[in-house]
């Protein structure tokens, strides 16, 4: 990245502002703001995140908003309602007072001296959910929004329910907010009230998955803020990113497809990052992007940032299987609409272990044909990677060829010439299952000559979500049902040589929450299908070789690494007592902030096992241990949350411990059962 000081404008910034919301409760606000707005007053643009701006997110947030606000913004950053420095409790996600509160920090910008009042939102992850949000709530003075990695639908696309299924990822990043939740505010911005406002974060809080797996099903409580729910609610323009190897590959796409206003999509090899910090690479220019689509939206300037392709993708090139990359090759491509009038969808019948060639997309499937089972061992799917990869510690998904021997495989012959997809693959089953609850996995790979699996996407489905995720019926045995997977969206390169493979699976652990019971799985070739969107290899890329500038922004808060982070991805297999384990360690060590005099550590264990076959031995766990110190003081707070099962089932195993200088002042444990529901 390179680092710019020499920006149009010189700004100021105070680090913390206290915006008061209509209940009392005070929220902090870190703002960096052009100096000469005290005179010519700027447009506001807000990211509004639970994730510390003081310590945690102060590195991230000195490289992007100084560089915005030199650029002639006011930048906002503000801590959610009972977190960072701000006042009352955070108890869960996406809640109608938090979006409130958003409407209300917007109007309390547009009315400051130094804002010509508009405004605009951006973030990525939560500050993404929450611009989307509160734009579907109209606020008046909100002009546009930028967003990246999200999504419009919180039940089936975030990192709960994925095709009816629990994600392995629901407890961890329920984990993640119950150690963010309970942190104390920084006594040197709020005072002596410290100790207050955190103990009534502590004594207010519970695990945040016992609320999650209360609504097992699509219900109010999850469409409640899905954007999905009424596209036409959306009426400002949106610049909408992700990357393919992040968990939000999907809504950018849904988003141009559906919404009705001027809206740009833009998709990299990236995980869950900013494009300008986008890793596996390569990153690109992100916040020039950014100026660009803020001097249009919120400044009226006729740049052309409307112009040339509606979405622009980085059609990836083949690579060997690996858990990390520095670089995907691959190119930019571009379509001028979503849907494309470029992506033509081929169908191709499973028969006996092979992808049939394309067939009619409009000719109604074959009957009849063998029935090929599968009833996979629980070991498929430890090498799945995480559903979002951060790509630290290494989480992709390795060589799929041990997965792929305890599945059912499906192999194209291998190409006679380049193949290119672009968007979501599909799969359509023609299957019986011998248990009332299962769920199948579909996972599609590039497989080299020398046999190497790279996958490339995949879907996953609780066959009892099959038709419909808010009223889910019970499987009949040995009863033939009609089921369509959908894959995540990609783009990638298939070269000559190379086959294509469809492997389905009855079990993805730790990926996704096996059934009660193991199942066999029947599928009947012929009127089975995969379909895959194909982009014509005649069509232009449609964008320049390179259309984006190299990534920069403002120099980088002054941190010091204390003790060193440390990264760890462990698969483990006990071949005595059939004992498997995934163990991940991401350590981020101890960094001290230079300018505050402030020390912080932050450290999460995720464990994940399983005995044998044993359906009703898995179970997962989070810990999490977070510590500030500064001078005398000295606070920490670990968090352990466990989630096992037996058939009818979940079993929740809660604690949550505050120590002030090792001395431990607050203690509470849960113990909590959940039934399950057809899952």
């Amino acid at each position: 990245m390179r680092y710019v000081t020499n920006l149009p404008y010189e700004t100021k910034e105070e680090e913390h502002v206290t915006i008061p919301m209509s209940d009392g409760v005070r929220l902090s606000a870190h703002i960096w703001r052009p100096t000469s707005s005290d005179q010519e007053p700027v447009p506001a643009v807000l990211e509004y995140i639970p994730y510390r701006k003081r310590d945690l997110t102060a590195v991230r947030d000195s490289i992007h908003h100084p560089y915005l606000a030199g650029h002639g913004y006011a930048c906002v950053r503000v801590d959610l309602r009972g977190t960072g420095d701000s006042e009352g409790v955070l108890r869960d996600e996406y809640l109608e007072r938090e979006q409130a509160d958003a409407e209300e920090i917007l109007a309390w910008l547009a009315e400051q001296p130094w804002c010509d009042g508009g405004t605009g939102m951006m973030g990525i992850s939560w500050g993404a959910f929450a611009a989307l949000q509160v734009a579907a709530r109209r606020p008046p003075s909100l002009k546009a929004i930028a967003i990246a990695s999200f999504t419009d639908d919180r039940h089936a696309d975030d990192m709960h329910y994925m095709g009816g299924a629990l994600l392995s990822d629901n407890l961890a990043e329920a984990g993640t907010m119950f150690a963010y939740g309970t942190c104390p505010p920084d006594p040197a911005v709020v005072g002596e009230r410290w100790r207050e406002m955190w103990h009534e974060r502590l004594e207010n809080t519970e695990p945040w998955v016992l609320e999650w797996l209360r609504h097992q099903r699509r219900d109010d409580y999850w469409r409640h803020a899905s954007v999905c729910e009424d596209y036409t609610s959306v009426r400002c323009p949106v610049l909408a990113s992700s990357g393919w190897a992040d968990g939000y590959s999907n809504a950018v796409t849904r988003l141009l497809g559906n919404l009705d206003v001027p809206r740009k999509g833009l998709i990299g090899p990236w995980s869950h990052k900013f494009p300008h910090l986008g890793e596996p690479g390569p990153a690109i220019g992100y916040l020039q992007e950014l100026v660009r689509w803020w001097d249009h939206w919120l400044k009226g300037v006729d740049n052309g940032v409307m112009d040339g392709p509606m979405l622009q993708a980085w059609m990836q090139d083949s690579v060997p299987p690996s858990t990390s990359y520095e670089e995907r090759p691959g190119r930019w491509v571009g379509e001028p609409h979503w849907p494309s009038p470029h992506i033509r969808p081929e169908t191709h019948p499973l028969t006996r272990h092979t992808i049939g060639p394309a067939q009619d997309a409009t000719a109604a499937p074959s009957e009849g044909g063998a029935a090929m089972t599968v009833r996979s061992p629980l070991s498929v799917g430890q090498f799945a990677g995480k559903w979002a990869s951060y790509n630290a510690p290494p989480d992709l998904p390795y060589d799929q060829r041990e997965e792929d021997g305890g599945s059912l495989v499906f192999d194209s012959e291998p190409l006679t010439e380049p193949v290119e997809i672009l968007g979501s693959p599909s799969v359509e089953l023609d299957l019986s299952v011998s248990e009332p609850v299962a769920l199948v996995a579909a996972r599609l790979s590039d497989v080299s000559p020398d046999g190497a699996a790279t996958r490339v996407s995949y879907g996953i489905l609780n066959l009892t979500r099959r038709d419909s995720t808010e009223s889910p019926e019970p499987l009949e045995p040995g009863r033939r049902y009609r089921a369509t997977i959908p894959l995540n969206g990609v783009a990638q390169a298939f070269p000559p040589g190379h086959r294509i493979r469809l492997s389905l699976s009855t079990s993805y652990w730790p990926l996704a929450w096996p059934a009660p019971k193991p199942a066999l799985l029947s599928v009947h070739e012929h009127s089975s299908t995969l379909t895959l969107p194909v982009r014509p290899l005649d069509e232009p890329d449609e964008v320049p070789s390179s259309p984006f500038g190299e990534p920069e922004g403002t120099p980088p808060l002054a941190m010091t690494q204390v003790t060193p982070p440390e990264e760890r991805w462990d698969v483990k297999r006990d071949l005595i007592d059939y004992r498997s384990e995934l163990d991940i360690v991401k350590d981020r060590g101890t960094v001290r902030f230079e300018d505050i005099g402030l020390e912080a550590g932050r450290r999460a264990h995720e464990r994940y096992t399983v005995v044998a076959d044993d359906f009703t031995s898995v179970g997962g766990e989070t810990t999490w241990t977070m510590r500030f110190r500064r001078d005398d003081w000295d606070v920490k707070v670990v968090t352990h949350t466990r989630l096992t099962c037996d058939e009818t089932d979940f079993f929740v195993d809660a604690t949550l411990d505050a120590y002030e200088a090792d001395r431990r002042v607050f203690s509470r444990t849960w113990n909590e059962t959940v039934p399950r529901d057809l899952l």
